[in-house]
This record gives C-alpha cells, structure tokens and sequence, in this order.
C-alpha cells in the first residue's frame, strides 16, 4: 500500500495555511468552491483529503510567470556584476546608491567581498589636462552613440568604459560629466 500523495498534502496544507491567515480569495484561486473550504474546517474531512493516496488535484505551470522569474535572476546577476564592475572602478558609495539602492552596509560588505580595500578620504580632482582629454573623449562619445546626456544610466556606462581605458576613478569622471551636464556644454 502506498502513502499519502504528497501533492494532495501540500495543497491541503497550503490552503489551512490561507484560511488560519483569513486568506479565504488564495485558497479559492487554487480551486477551492465554498463547499470545499467549509469541509476543509472540519479536521476528519482536511485528514481524509491530506491522506488520500489518489491525487484530486494537478499542478498547471505558467510558462509566461516562470520564464519571467528566470529571467530575474540572470539580472539579478548581471546588476551584481555590474555593481562589483563599478565599484573596482572607482565609484562612490553614492553613486552606488543612487543606481542600484544599496546602503551604504550593503556597499561596504560588497567592497569587501570582492577585496577591495578601505578608501579614504575623497579621490583626487582632474588635472586640466586630464579634464580636457576626457571632455573630448565624451564629446565625441555621445554624438557617436547619439545617446541623450539626461540618460544617466547610459552616462554611467560611457563614465565606467572612460575609467577602464584612462584608469581615473570612476567617480571623478562621473562628477566631471555630470558637471558638463549640468552647465549645459553638451
């Protein structure tokens, strides 16, 4: 003889889960009329149900929710990337926080993990040389790409590519962009 199905005891589960919680919609999405429900209250009738070795019900995936899902996750990964990418480039914990929402706890436990030393103090300002250079560089980048200055993100892609090529810090060339920005000189 064999035991209970477990699908049976985990739909049961779950909808005494819902109705202890007053969730009463929940447990009619996964099927459940008002008959069903009201005998479920009962606990010889939620014992029977549970310990059926029949299933009475069947599992339907959403093909459109678990693809979505899955997809999540490969962003999740790439913000992380982009994050530890960023940060060993030179951006401030600000900076961090205004794109991606970390705290400062959760910049500084980033920092860590991907053994980056403690920084102190602030970094260095341009020289006008490198200032001049990099204006040109930008200039030249954003009519190239046609990409609107008002799109920070795209700005924090052509800041983060300038820091690898010139090994200034990120966060200087960001502030020196968002500077030209700001006076208009696009």
């Amino acid at each position: 003889m064999s035991g209970p199905h477990p699908l049976n005891q985990a739909v049961i589960a779950q909808a005494l889960h819902d109705l202890r919680n007053g969730q009463l919609r929940r447990a009619k999405s996964m099927g459940f009329d008002d008959e069903d429900l009201d005998a479920l209250k009962r606990p010889a009738m939620a014992s029977v149900l549970a310990n059926a070795t029949v299933s009475w019900c069947s599992v339907s995936v959403n093909h459109d929710v678990l693809r979505r899902l899955l997809r999540q996750v490969d962003n999740v990964t790439q913000e992380i990337e982009q994050i530890d990418r960023l940060l060993r480039l030179g951006a401030s914990t600000d900076l961090i926080c205004k794109f991606f929402g970390l705290t400062h706890q959760e910049i500084a436990l980033r920092r860590s993990i991907i053994g980056l030393p403690r920084r102190k103090g602030r970094h260095p300002i341009l020289t006008e040389e490198q200032d001049t250079d990099l204006w040109h560089r930008w200039s030249a980048a954003v009519k190239k790409s046609g990409i609107a200055p008002t799109n920070d993100m795209a700005m924090l892609d052509i800041a983060a590519d300038f820091a690898e090529n010139t090994a200034l810090p990120l966060s200087v060339i960001w502030n020196a962009i968002r500077g030209w920005i700001d006076e208009g000189l696009t």
